[in-house]
C-alpha cells in the first residue's frame, strides 16, 4: 500500500523511524520497477537543528523544506552524489527525513545511484508524480539509534542527537 500524506505529515522525529523497514519504488520509463527495503534514515528538523539545511533560513536551496509533507527533496553532496529526503511535517516549518541506505544499497549516494534518482525529482510531491513513491508491505523492524552521520558543521549538541535510525536484520 502507497504511503499517503497523513504519513508524512508528522514531525521528522516520527517519521524517520516509521520509514524503515518500508519500500521505496522506482518506476522506469519502460514500465519496469526498481524496489529497496528503507534500512536506514536521518531525521533533521527545522531552523533550530544546525545540521539541517534550512538552519540558516529559507534560501533557492532549501525553500523545498519549507513546503508540504511530501516533498522529494533531492542534493547533490560533494558535487557528485544525489541524496534523497522527504519533507515532513507542517508547511512553513522545515523538516526532512534523509533516506540514508536501503537493503542492498548502503549509504546514500549508492541508493540514489541504484534507483536511478536525480535532481530532476526535486520540489516534485511523492503523492502527485508516477517515479517514485514509498509503499508499506507490512515488514516491521526493530529500530536502533545512532548519531547522525557527516555533520561535522553542526553544533556539539546536534551532532550528539540520537536522530540516525536503523533497521535491526531480520533474522
Amino acid at each position: 500500500m502507497r504511503l499517503t500524506e497523513e504519513f508524512f505529515h508528522r514531525d521528522c522525529l516520527e517519521v524517520a523511524p516509521a520509514l524503515v523497514g518500508k519500500v521505496l519504488v522506482r518506476q522506469l520509463e519502460d514500465g519496469s520497477q526498481i524496489r529497496l527495503r528503507i534500512s536506514e534514515t536521518e531525521a533533521y528538523r527545522g531552523e533550530t537543528d544546525t545540521a539541517c539545511h534550512a538552519h540558516k533560513g529559507r534560501t533557492k536551496r532549501t525553500e523545498v523544506l519549507y513546503q508540504e509533507a511530501g516533498q522529494i527533496y533531492v542534493y547533490l553532496c560533494y558535487g557528485m552524489h544525489w541524496l534523497l529526503n522527504f519533507v515532513t511535517g507542517e508547511k512553513e516549518q522545515p523538516q526532512a527525513v534523509l533516506i540514508r541506505a536501503c537493503e542492498g544499497a548502503e549509504g546514500p549516494g549508492k541508493l540514489t545511484k541504484k534507483l536511478m534518482v536525480d535532481g530532476h525529482l526535486n520540489r516534485t510531491s511523492v503523492f502527485e508524480q508516477k517515479e517514485l513513491w514509498v509503499e508499506d508491505d507490512g515488514v516491521r523492524r526493530e529500530i536502533l539509534t545512532d548519531t547522525r552521520v557527516g555533520i561535522g558543521y553542526a553544533s556539539k549538541e546536534d551532532q550528539e542527537r540520537l536522530w540516525r535510525f536503523k533497521g535491526k536484520a531480520a533474522e
